[in-house]
């Protein structure tokens, strides 16, 4: 279990330095949006165009990049979505065991599932190397690689999950010790 648990680590820590260069992502979206506001605005003033297609796209790439980058790192840090009516009042044991088994038949799959439909599209995209329609857009395959990009990095994560969850479940990892080695 030791070795799976250094696994798990090292998945983390992946995850989490690629988390740590999304946040730097939101501050250049920002940045970028704030761009495109500005410069349409003050271009009308001075009769320049101050802004651009590729710009605006820029933007929508990043916001991408934040969403799909970031879903690894919000299951790190166990900040997705989740109903838990009955979950919140469940002792860590039972917590595990229902995070494992989700794990394992819902998101790996889904994870899976979503490689599996976007490849022929993303390979569709390089073999012609898909650029925007748009007058000066940028090009798309790239973007569009992330979608496979991120599901890998969701599945791995989900394995690093998977890991911990169950050796809390079996008594050889706590809470507390999984959020204060990063394990």
């Amino acid at each position: 279990m030791q070795k799976l648990l250094r696994i798990a680590s090292i998945i983390d820590n992946i995850n989490e330095w690629i988390g740590r260069i999304t946040y730097w992502l939101i501050l250049l979206m920002v940045l970028v949006g704030v761009w495109n506001v500005v410069g349409r605005y003050l271009g009308k003033f001075i009769g320049q165009s101050l802004t651009s297609n590729a710009l605006i796209e820029v933007q929508w790439y990043v916001f991408d990049l934040v969403f799909l980058l970031g879903a690894a790192y919000t299951l790190k840090h166990n900040e997705h979505v989740r109903v838990d009516l009955f979950y919140k009042d469940w002792p860590p044991k039972r917590k595990a065991l229902a995070n494992f088994i989700g794990t394992i038949i819902f998101l790996i799959p889904f994870c899976v599932m979503v490689i599996y439909f976007s490849w022929g599209s993303v390979v569709s995209s390089w073999q012609i190397l898909e650029k925007s329609p748009d007058p000066g857009g940028l090009i798309r395959y790239p973007i569009k690689s992330m979608i496979i990009v991120s599901f890998v990095l969701l599945i791995f994560q989900g394995i690093a999950e998977a890991i911990k969850n169950w050796a809390i479940f079996k008594g050889q990892l706590t809470l507390k010790e999984e959020h204060q080695d990063g394990v």
